[in-house]
């Protein structure tokens, strides 16, 4: 018979100026949304409340419904094959369909924040594998820095494609990309020993991930990943026709990176990636205050229903009695 596992010990809850902070972020940004749209009202001659009824009236909502709904499910399923792939390479050897209840429950967590998410993984892939904690969340950082990666080389595919009808200061990126690249080669030669060799930093399990990746492992990810990016642009194009504003799919592959960014700044609704879209496209503010908010929030939120859906299983692998057994990968 097993015994049984000693309970955790409870650990400290942080500090109340971190808890603070996403909503500081976001009170601040809607505090400046209704500030620009005040204004885009009043030149208009109304105040807010129907200036933003009408972009919201406007919009066929049951033809964004069918272009949301399938994007969020295969985000999901794109998205739940970067976990699996990444805990084969660099933890142990799990199944397609084991990790999918517990990434899509993880959902749910991430409506405030999206790192919470990953945490919640790595304590399931814990308890049903026996790998060590901080390896697997060694693998979810590793999975960040490759969004990094991966959404700031598409930031730049777009750039570079649609350059002289991008605002400004996305001219800026194509410098971003060559210091992102310096940063990459220092820290993969920090990884192998070769910069710093003494460091003991190195060595510690939150280095496991990093310490046996290869460029490959990185392109891999960036590769799984980058048909989720790619559809986006196609529905967040369309979506945006819906909402009467006309734009180019390129030019959406320029700006959608850098949204994607916003949003995942933590906080809840999104509303630093809900900025963005008012600053980028300021001639259409109502209609993409309306936009950010709905395309954003039902992402996340519908994200969440699909979590609910597997929530049952999900809690019962975590929380239930059965016996983890490690299987290392090669």
């Amino acid at each position: 018979m097993t015994p049984a596992r000693p309970p955790a010990a409870p650990r400290p809850r942080p500090a109340l100026w971190k808890r603070a902070i996403p909503w500081v972020i976001t009170a601040a940004c809607f505090a400046y949304l209704g500030f620009r749209l005040q204004g885009a009202a009043a030149r208009e001659g109304t105040t807010l409340v129907p200036y933003l009824r009408a972009a919201f009236v406007a919009v066929d909502w049951w033809r964004w419904l069918a272009l949301m709904i399938p994007y969020s499910i295969l985000f999901f399923l794109i998205d739940s094959a970067v976990v699996t792939a990444v805990v084969n390479w660099f933890n142990a050897r799990v199944r397609y369909a084991d990790i999918l209840p517990v990434r899509a429950s993880t959902y749910i967590l991430s409506i405030l924040n999206e790192q919470v998410g990953k945490g919640a993984m790595a304590l399931y892939l814990n308890r049903r594998e026996g790998v060590p904690g901080w390896q697997l969340a060694s693998s979810m950082l590793f999975i960040m820095v490759c969004e990094f990666y991966y959404l700031l080389f598409w930031a730049n595919v777009g750039v570079a494609l649609r350059w002289d009808s991008l605002p400004a200061v996305f001219h800026a990126l194509p410098w971003v990309g060559l210091a992102a690249i310096a940063a990459f080669v220092a820290f993969q030669l920090y990884a192998r020993g070769t910069l710093f060799p003494s460091s003991s930093l190195r060595e510690s399990p939150l280095f496991h991930a990093f310490r046996r990746a290869s460029p490959l492992h990185y392109l891999g990810v960036i590769v799984l990943r980058s048909p989720a990016l790619l559809a986006a642009v196609v529905v967040y194009t369309q979506a945006l026709h819906m909402f009467g504003v006309r734009i180019e799919y390129l030019d959406v592959l320029g700006f959608l990176p850098v949204i994607f960014f916003g949003a995942a700044v933590p906080g809840p609704f999104r509303a630093v990636a809900i900025t963005l879209w008012v600053e980028l496209l300021p001639e259409n503010r109502a209609a993409m205050a309306t936009f950010g908010l709905v395309q954003h929030n039902f992402f996340i939120f519908f994200n969440a229903a699909i979590g609910l859906f597997f929530l049952r299983r999900a809690n019962r692998e975590i929380f239930g009695t059965a016996t983890p057994t490690l299987r290392p990968s090669a």
